[in-house]
């Protein structure tokens, strides 16, 4: 039976990125350096084929999918929220010092309804096993978040070291192996320029 993949790309760099600003399930676009990324790496993706095509649905990764979709020559299968960034709950689109000003030093501590990591974990997981069995034998093309997957992939390599700091539009490919995922390919930002492949948080 043919080898199942699903290749996972982190959208492009937004504003909210660089700000350090957090990002959660807010609807907030690319920038200019975003889109181009995008632009990169949809050339990149388009030298090979695909059969299937999923998002998430929000702006940013949305975005990619569409400037990812139009390179391709085909459309995003579908949207799934499955796939949508840590929700951060109060503290979304703030920065750390609007944090401490609104709450205190010690918001950590404070309830503010954000998604806990085991729950985003387990999200991640499941929409893996299920793509997994209904597209099995099948090469899947992913569009997501960087923190998302960053927990996911920990989660699934039973690795705590893995899933750090990737990067804007970075491609990273998981095969399923005799029952197991393994990495085919990490965090790899070839189709980009040095400046504009630089590691940012959350997103």
């Amino acid at each position: 039976m043919a080898l199942t993949t699903i290749t996972f790309v982190r959208h492009g760099i937004t504003d909210h990125n660089i700000q350090r600003r957090a990002q959660g399930h807010t609807q907030n676009p690319l920038n200019e350096t975003g889109r181009a990324q995008a632009s990169l790496v949809a050339k990149r993706l388009s030298e090979e084929g695909w059969d299937v095509f999923i998002s998430s649905d929000l702006r940013r990764a949305r975005e990619t999918a569409e400037i990812i979709s139009a390179a391709l020559g085909r459309p995003v299968d579908f949207f799934d929220e499955r796939l949508r960034e840590m929700d951060r709950g109060k503290i979304a689109d703030t920065i750390e010092s609007e944090r401490i000003e609104r709450w205190g030093e010690n918001w950590r501590d404070l309830d503010m309804g954000q998604e806990t990591h085991e729950s985003m974990r387990a999200r991640g997981k499941s929409f893996v096993q299920d793509i997994a069995s209904r597209y099995a034998g099948k090469k899947v093309l992913v569009v997501t978040h960087g923190y998302f997957l960053g927990q996911t992939l920990k989660e699934l390599m039973q690795d705590e070291s893995t899933g750090d700091e990737l990067r804007n539009t970075s491609v990273t490919t998981i095969a399923l192996k005799d029952g197991k995922w393994d990495y085919l390919l990490y965090d790899c930002v070839k189709h980009l320029p040095e400046t504009s492949g630089n590691a940012v948080k959350r997103g």
